[in-house]
């Protein structure tokens, strides 16, 4: 089981930019894609960004595609999420998740469901 912690949010204005890290223990980490999620009170949550466990193939949200970069540096367990050109919208508790695969082939394959390890989440607050 891979067992995963978030950190980095933090309030930031309109247009700046932030990288929040996932730092990830056990040793199945380097077998595992990795995805990070965002909820707002009231909403379901939302697939933001997936990378497979070689950190070769990346998946966006069409939200935040040319925007958002997901990575992973799998010799310090750590899957990392900059953001920029950050909006109001993008305003969310943001979460790291471990799947069960190593890939998923096309991002229409990406469903909670695959991700059983779930971090607490850290707070992004983007203001206008």
């Amino acid at each position: 089981q891979v067992q995963v912690a978030e950190s980095g949010g933090g309030l930031v204005q309109a247009g700046g930019s932030l990288r929040v890290s996932c730092a990830a223990s056990g040793r199945l980490f380097v077998t595992r894609a990795m995805g990070w999620f965002r909820q707002v009170p009231g909403k379901e949550r939302e697939f933001v960004a997936a990378i497979n466990s070689r950190g070769v193939n990346t998946y966006y949200a069409d939200s935040v595609k040319g925007r958002f970069t997901i990575s992973r540096d799998n010799a310090k367990n750590t899957v990392y999420l900059q953001m920029n050109s950050l909006k109001p919208e993008d305003t969310a508790v943001y979460y790291c998740a471990a799947s069960t695969y190593s890939d998923f082939g096309s991002i229409d394959h990406i469903q909670l469901t695959g991700f059983p390890s779930w971090g607490q989440g850290t707070q992004v607050t983007v203001s206008s």
